[in-house]
């Protein structure tokens, strides 16, 4: 008759089948080990190995004949018993072990698998195979230390001039700008320097003496110079300057302040010798007579022409006014006398040129009369006629105060209506070739005005509206507006 271990030891063996069985049918049913299961199974291990040493170690000390207390080995006729008593713990401890072992598996082959923690773009690919793994690692370590900066590159200063006192505004555009650290101009520090992103840096320019300077931009590791980027200018003798750079608000053609900037001019300035406000007109290309689509051009306005003006000139912001040519020339000859703000009136072209030699100002030619009373537009008028000219469906029988009606896009006022205002040039037909700064015919008997007065219909108050008149003639219509070169 077999003995009672050996049967229970089969049992037990059927018992660790059944668990080995249901084991593997778990883990056909489950996914690869990976992510955080992989932690979880070690886990078990050690589990099944406690759990296997605390259940077998009776075993361990029958079959070395030792009494579970270690006092020594077992008469042999306690064999039987003490195998009985041994197996039965045996059994019920391993019945504990196959449970735990079940659940334990069962927890691991049907718990759900965590997607796999990853950058939504992969950032991490470095070699493109769309995993993230020991070989991007191996390529990071390889490039391991301080990146290379790209060195500072300058592309454009403005503006690019201004007064050799200081403190200018200037933007410096231009790539890998990011870590620029201070900015020079003329070997002289700039103050404020502001990195407003990788291509823009802002500063104010320091004090220096005259003349086209280098801008320097410094970074830790390399530096950038843009080669006579900035001109200190001392102004203009006979001028105090008001503005240096076009005020976008006015000046609002963005052509016009580019043009106006490159001058390296100031753009608003006062007369010293007349209080008349002067503002910059750069030179430039137009299409100078008739405008498209105008019906009621004259005979005198065609063929359109391409003229050229290659020198920037000062312009008065207003017509002269009854004030400030009664303060040079001692009298006032306006018919509408008594209105220090209105346009002064009933000066002859021969009368000016007294004012203009006591004052080293001048008359406008046609060509840069029209060019800055077009101030870039096309059309006949450089807005509705009401809203910007004094004519004679809004005048009233008089002259009005000037710039008090919008001003063109070059901040001039009163171009159009008003007064109508002599020009230097004697009358002559257009010439029909491209010419290059016009001055009019070399003799002629009359003089040219332009733009229209308070009395005019829509007819004369247009952009390309030539008249004519003798130089020593007078009314209460005709002014004038006074230029000046720098």
């Amino acid at each position: 008759m077999p003995r009672r271990w050996e049967i229970d030891d089969s049992v037990a063996a059927r018992l660790v089948a059944e668990t080995q069985e249901r084991g593997r049918m778990s883990w056909r049913k489950r996914k690869p080990f990976g992510n955080g299961k992989t932690l979880g199974f070690i886990g078990l291990l050690l589990a099944i190995l406690v759990f296997s040493v605390w259940a077998f170690m009776p075993l361990g000390g029958f079959l070395k004949g030792q009494s579970p207390s270690g006092s020594g080995l077992f008469p042999p006729e306690s064999t039987a018993i003490l195998g009985e008593r041994n197996m039965t713990t045996i059994q019920d401890r391993l019945t504990t072990v196959v449970a735990s072992a079940t659940v334990a598996f069962a927890a691991i082959s049907f718990a759900p698998t965590a997607p796999q923690a990853q950058a939504q773009s992969c950032s991490g690919d470095i070699n493109g195979d769309n995993l993230v793994n020991g070989v991007d690692l191996a390529q990071v370590l390889t490039d391991w230390g301080a990146c290379g900066i790209p060195a500072p590159i300058i592309s454009s200063v403005t503006p690019s001039f201004g007064p050799a006192a200081g403190g200018t505004a200037i933007t410096i555009l231009g790539s890998s700008l990011s870590t620029v650290t201070s900015v020079t101009i003329g070997g002289v520090a700039a103050t404020n320097v502001m990195v407003v992103s990788a291509t823009v840096v802002t500063a104010v320019a320091p004090a220096g003496t005259g003349g086209a300077k280098n801008v320097v931009v410094i970074t830790p590791n390399s530096s950038a110079t843009a080669i006579g980027a900035f001109t200190y200018s001392s102004g203009l003798a006979w001028a105090t300057v008001l503005e240096w750079i076009p005020n976008p608000a006015v000046v609002t053609d963005a052509n016009l302040r580019a043009a106006i900037t490159a001058t390296n001019l100031p753009w608003r300035v006062l007369d010293n010798g007349t209080n008349i406000e002067m503002l910059l007109v750069p030179g430039g290309i137009f299409m100078m007579g008739c405008s498209p689509g105008d019906t009621q051009c004259e005979s005198g306005e065609s063929p359109i022409h391409q003229v050229t003006l290659t020198n920037a000139f000062y312009m008065g912001k207003t017509e002269v006014t009854q004030a400030q040519w009664t303060a040079k020339m001692g009298s006032n000859p306006s018919f509408f006398g008594g209105q220090p703000n209105n346009p002064v009136e009933r000066v002859s072209w021969n009368m000016i040129q007294g004012f203009n030699t006591a004052t080293s100002l001048r008359l406008p030619t046609e060509a840069e009369w029209e060019f800055a009373c077009r101030a870039g537009t096309t059309t006949a008028r450089y807005g509705v006629l009401n809203d910007v000219a004094w004519y004679n469906g809004n005048a009233g029988g008089t002259t009005h105060a000037v710039a008090i009606k919008p001003p063109n896009a070059l901040g001039l006022y009163d171009t159009i209506g008003n007064v109508w205002e002599w020009n230097k040039d004697w009358y002559g037909p257009i010439s029909q070739a491209g010419i290059t700064d016009p001055t009019g015919p070399v003799i002629g008997t009359v003089r040219l005005l332009r733009g229209g007065c308070w009395e005019d219909g829509t007819g004369n108050c247009r952009a390309s509206m030539r008249y004519s008149l003798v130089p020593s003639f007078l009314d209460n219509h005709i002014g004038f507006r006074a230029a000046r070169n720098p």
